[in-house]
């Protein structure tokens, strides 16, 4: 047996050997069998790498890597110090960073929804029994005695012959709306994605038709099952600074107050209305559903908000393709997190570790190894954005304003949350059946005896909560995939309940810490999927393509024409 460093040797020998092939010997080969052993020789390294970045991104010194704050700059100067030593050049000309123009909103938190009607009266508070804020980049806000209407999952659909808001004027009232979409609700295959969710289903969307109703305040109806997380974390997510990028009309074209209210809030509004929510909520997952105003109950509300306009900062590094330069392969990871929120007493540093000081470290273990094998005929991008815990703010600033066109950009692949707890047999894909990446995937993963499985858990809209869904609306075929729950070691039941284990105590929540203890085996085989998928894609000519009936096949198709 080769000792470890005799191995490397032969496998750096075999590297420099490959030099003489001729161009024809080089285009066929696709992925360099050479490339894959010595990214499989730096296993070590890259599992050290990992431990290493991640421990000091998700320290208490970074500050929970809020953007405009000092730990944004700690963690951007740490990034940039980084891809410098790894010989890794900047990817914006001479710039590492790339300017994000954002606007800070901190909602004080004794903001109260107050609710009134001829037999019924209630005040929700803040974090307890709702949350509350705004889009507008005003320092007060106010809705007074708007009515109040149900409008179930708050959906306008014509593809789908589905309209909430139909026969309905909610200009300048409140409306309440469902979490998640019908398939959800009735598991039926035919109805929206059945179990899957749809872009539909997402809270995102909601607030945006909403706007476009010309409502004054929207509130979105909790529920842990189909939100996919519990209160915790929209108390959490939505407490505290939040960011938005800097708007020229200070997003005056969304609803004033855009929020959450528990289950238990909802219950007893509608129960005060008369109504049966329950019964309601039933009716709201059939075709046809009309709107239902709750008696004569008006809402009222009022924000104040410290408003800070400041720029936080995209990283971009590269490395440029030797024969086709133009054309790019970019991988995405945020490097945001919550930061401190000084509401809390104890510990309220959100370290973000796994979320995504985790992604953060693979996006440099790839730079690691890139650095490390024969260049890339296309340019391989490694973009580390800013504000996704804020709305996939960065990605978003990126695809709208991108430094290397979009029409030549090949593809994306995008890292959030790595596997710590060990090997597993299976890789998910997020959003599966969409493009032929997917395909890119099978082959790689099957050279590592592991198969490739759907998401478990596709109601929980993954699909649209990561920085990859920037790529896909403009059109770039991305892949967002993890580590599966077949875990190697100690079976599937002991991988799935380390993912309900995390998503229920973890996300989301200051116990988002970095442990020394963490298994990154698993992370370290998918990262190397990663490489071999980004090795092949930068060595070939053509461009992947989505799936015929993906919904975003015709912006690709659009953009190749500008080839």
């Amino acid at each position: 047996m080769h000792t470890r460093a005799t191995h490397l040797i032969l496998l750096f020998s075999l590297v420099l050997s490959s030099c003489g092939e001729s161009p024809s010997d080089e285009a066929s080969r696709n992925t360099s069998p050479t490339s894959s052993l010595v990214a499989d020789s730096l296993s070590g390294e890259i599992e050290a790498l990992l431990h290493r970045h991640t421990s000091v991104l998700a320290s208490d010194e970074f500050e929970g890597r809020a953007p405009a704050t000092p730990g944004e700059e700690k963690t951007i100067a740490y990034l940039q110090e980084e891809f410098a030593r790894l010989g890794i050049g900047p990817g914006n000309g001479d710039s590492y960073f790339q300017a994000v123009a954002v606007t800070e909103l901190n909602t004080s938190s004794d903001a109260l929804l107050y609710l009134q009607g001829s037999d019924y009266e209630a005040t929700f508070i803040y974090g307890e029994q709702m949350v509350v804020g705004t889009q507008q980049q005003l320092p007060f806000i106010t809705v007074q005695g708007s009515d109040v209407v149900f409008v179930g999952y708050g959906i306008v659909a014509p593809e789908r012959d589905w309209n909430d808001y139909a026969g309905i004027d909610v200009t300048d009232k409140t409306v309440i709306i469902l979490v998640n979409d019908p398939g959800y609700a009735t598991q039926d295959p035919a109805l929206f994605n059945g179990n899957a969710m749809t872009y539909y289903g997402r809270w995102t969307y909601k607030y945006e038709e909403a706007a476009r109703q010309g409502a004054a305040a929207a509130l979105i109806v909790h529920e842990t099952g189909p939100a996919g997380y519990g209160w915790e974390v929209v108390n959490n997510s939505w407490s505290g600074p939040q960011i938005g990028l800097e708007a020229e009309n200070l997003n005056g074209h969304r609803t004033e107050i855009e929020g959450w209210l528990t289950l238990d809030s909802a219950e007893a509004l509608f129960d005060g209305a008369g109504l049966d929510y329950q019964a309601l909520k039933a009716a709201a997952a059939e075709p046809g559903f009309i709107a239902v105003p709750l008696a004569d109950i008006k809402a009222s509300a009022s924000i104040e908000n410290s408003v800070r306009t400041s720029t936080s900062q995209n990283v971009i590094a590269a490395i440029p393709g030797t024969r086709r330069p133009d054309e790019t392969i970019i991988y995405t990871a945020h490097w945001d997190h919550l930061g401190i929120n000084n509401e809390i007493e104890g510990d309220n540093i959100w370290n973000g570790a796994a979320d995504n000081a985790t992604g953060t470290a693979g996006l440099l273990a790839l730079a690691y190894l890139h650095g490390r094998v024969a260049p890339p005929e296309r340019t391989i991008v490694f973009l580390s954005v800013t504000a996704e815990e804020s709305g996939l703010l960065g990605s978003q600033w990126y695809a709208e304003h991108p430094l290397y066109p979009i029409p030549t950009t090949v593809a994306n692949i995008n890292m959030d949350i790595l596997n710590t707890v060990g090997r597993a047999r299976d890789v998910i894909v997020v959003g599966a059946r969409s493009s032929e990446l997917e395909d890119y995937l099978q082959e790689a993963a099957a050279a590592r005896d592991r198969y490739i499985v759907a998401e478990p858990n596709p109601e929980r809209g993954y699909y649209y909560r990561s920085d990859h869904f920037n790529f896909a609306k403009v059109g770039v075929p991305a892949l967002y995939a993890e580590s599966g729950e077949d875990n190697i070691e100690f079976g599937r039941d002991y991988g799935a309940s380390q993912a309900q284990d995390y998503t229920d105590n973890r996300y989301h929540t200051p116990y988002d810490e970095y442990d020394p203890a963490w298994n990154f085996s698993g992370a370290v085989e998918d990262i190397l999927i990663y490489f071999e998928i980004a090795q092949k894609l930068s060595q070939e000519t053509t461009f992947p393509e989505w799936f015929e009936g993906n919904e975003f096949k015709s912006l690709r198709d659009e953009s190749s024409n500008q080839r």
